[in-house]
C-alpha cells in the first residue's frame, strides 16, 4: 500500500513516520509513504500556493493549479479509479473504524492535507473521492489528521501487528469499546486483579471480558449500542 500526503509543511511528518508500528511497517515494505511538498507545483515566483478569496472573506484559499499538479504527480500514469484521494477537512465525514478498514483495503491513498480557509471547491469537485475529519473541531491544518488517518490504516494491513488478533479486539472493531486490562502485579496499593483473571478459564475470562465491554459501552457511549435506551440514532 502507499500513501502519498501533500502539505505545505512536510517537515511535520518527520518523527511520526520515523517511529513505532509506522517505522516498522514501511520497514516491513508493508506501506510506503511518501510526503509531496505542495510548494514544488507552485509556478508563482515566490511559490506561492494559497490567494485571497473571490467575493471577499477573511483567511487566504489553497488555489487549484498546485494541487492539481500535485495529484496527478503522485497518480503518475496510474488510472485515477486504482487511487483514492481523501481531502481532510473540519467539513468532511468523520473518521472512524469502518472508514479505516475500508481504506486500508485500497492499493493507493492521497491525502490532501487541507490549510487556511479551506481549498479551491474546483478540486473537490474534480480531484477528491472523500473528505474526512477527525472531529468536531478545528486544527491548525490536515497535517496532524492525516497521521490519525496513516496510523489507523496501517494498524489494520496484514503483518503489521506483532499479534494478527490486537486490531480485531481493539476498542470499535466489534463495534463498542474495549474491555478493562490488567498486568503484574496482581495486587497495587490495595488494588487486585478481579479473579476471573486469574482462574485460567479462558470460557469465563471472554464471557466476562465481553460483559465488561459492553458495560463501558453502555456507560460511555450508548450511541455504539443499537437497541440500548438513549442509544443516538
Amino acid at each position: 500500500m502507499r500513501f502519498d500526503i501533500v502539505t505545505v509543511f512536510p517537515e511535520i511528518f518527520a518523527g511520526a513516520l520515523e517511529a513505532g508500528i509506522i517505522r516498522r511497517a514501511r520497514q516491513a515494505g508493508l506501506v510506503e509513504i511518501r510526503t509531496v511538498n505542495l510548494r514544488d507545483f507552485a509556478t508563482s515566483r515566490h511559490r506561492s500556493v494559497d490567494d485571497r478569496p473571490y467575493g471577499g472573506g477573511e483567511g487566504m484559499v489553497l488555489t487549484p493549479g498546485p494541487l492539481f499538479a500535485a495529484v496527478e504527480h503522485c497518480r503518475g500514469a496510474e488510472p485515477a479509479a486504482s487511487s483514492s484521494v481523501i481531502l481532510l477537512t473540519p467539513q468532511g465525514e468523520t473518521w472512524n473504524q469502518n472508514l479505516a478498514l475500508q481504506a486500508s483495503r485500497l492499493g493507493h491513498v492521497v491525502l490532501i492535507c487541507g490549510r487556511y480557509e479551506g481549498v479551491d471547491q474546483r478540486v473537490i469537485d474534480t480531484l477528491v473521492d472523500k473528505e474526512i475529519s477527525i472531529g468536531d473541531y478545528v486544527l491548525s491544518g490536515g497535517e496532524f489528521a492525516a497521521l490519525v488517518v496513516v496510523d489507523t490504516v496501517i494498524r489494520l494491513l496484514p503483518g503489521a501487528l506483532g499479534n494478527a488478533e490486537s486490531s480485531v479486539n481493539e476498542s470499535f472493531s466489534a463495534g463498542g469499546l474495549d474491555y478493562p486490562q490488567y498486568t503484574r502485579p496482581a495486587e497495587f496499593r490495595g488494588m487486585v486483579v478481579p479473579d476471573v483473571l486469574l482462574s485460567g478459564d479462558h470460557a469465563r475470562i471472554r464471557e466476562w471480558r465481553r460483559a465488561k465491554a459492553l458495560e463501558k459501552t453502555r456507560s460511555r457511549r450508548p450511541d455504539l449500542v443499537p437497541g440500548d435506551a438513549g442509544c443516538v440514532r
